[in-house]
């Protein structure tokens, strides 16, 4: 079964049992360099995202800030956050990245409560 969303593309429906790993993101990028980091996430992380069944949500933004990315994911578990982390994808984005950036991201772990159209 899928669910058509409001752009006409369709998504399965997927089930969350709130115990999983909610993770809140900033990195600030060098002045302008926002756009640079951004071809290299989408070159590196888009697609070992798309192919990471532990990834169950992810949403990469930006806001007001041109030198500010922000990012909000929820993987099934703490361990597969963790496990993410040591991917060669994930470790080539950040030594392509770190020039780019005024320094490690800010980052916040939160513990979803309740998430829109998850299945209980």
């Amino acid at each position: 079964m899928y669910l058509e969303v409001p752009d006409h593309r369709f998504v399965k429906p997927w089930r969350y049992d709130m115990s999983g790993h909610a993770v809140f993101l900033q990195h600030r990028t060098k002045p302008g360099m926002r756009a640079e980091v951004q071809k290299i996430w989408q070159k590196h992380m888009q697609p070992a995202i798309d192919a990471n069944a532990a990834h169950e949500v992810y949403v990469y933004s930006f806001g007001g800030d041109p030198d500010r990315i922000c990012a909000f994911q929820v993987y099934s578990s703490a361990e597969e956050a963790s496990a993410f982390l040591k991917s060669r994808a994930y470790l080539d984005y950040e030594q392509e990245v770190a020039s780019l950036l005024e320094g490690p991201p800010q980052v916040e772990v939160l513990q979803p409560q309740w998430i829109k159209g998850a299945a209980a």
